[in-house]
């Protein structure tokens, strides 16, 4: 079986919840080249992200947690972001995964980032089905 290339951009502010996306979408990855670049914040992903694109992976997983608190600074960094990585991944043809996951409670945070709906897990899976799909686009 042909292995994919798939690279991690983590935003670890929040390093706990950051670590455990990062350690759900390697297990759902294992057997497949990936490599990782941490980043301090949400905002820098989309950077990171172009950065990573020049090595022509079969997709980017872009992952972190942002708090939604009373001001509108998550809602801007969030939106911005998503815009980024939307615009690259339709000029690159290369799959983005976006899990830059806003959450508002703490449970919300565990939920997503080191429990079931594990954010990392479900990232790692849509890359996959993204790499397979990309195959049979392209004749593979």
């Amino acid at each position: 079986m042909k292995k994919g290339k798939f690279i991690l951009v983590v935003a670890d502010y929040h390093q706990k919840y950051a670590d455990g996306m990062v350690k759900a979408a390697r297990m759902v990855l294992q057997g497949h080249k990936v490599e990782e670049v941490r980043v301090p914040g949400t905002f820098e992903v989309p950077l990171a992200v172009k950065w990573a694109l020049r090595k022509k992976p079969d997709a980017v997983l872009a992952l972190g947690l942002v708090w939604q608190g009373e001001t509108a600074h998550a809602e801007l960094i969030l939106k911005s972001a998503t815009q980024a990585l939307m615009r690259m991944m339709l000029e690159t043809d290369i799959p983005i995964l976006h899990h830059l996951v806003g959450v508002k409670t703490a449970k919300q945070a565990k939920d997503r980032c080191l429990g079931k709906l594990n954010r990392g897990k479900e990232s790692a899976k849509a890359a996959l089905r993204m790499w397979k799909l990309k195959g049979v686009g392209r004749g593979r």
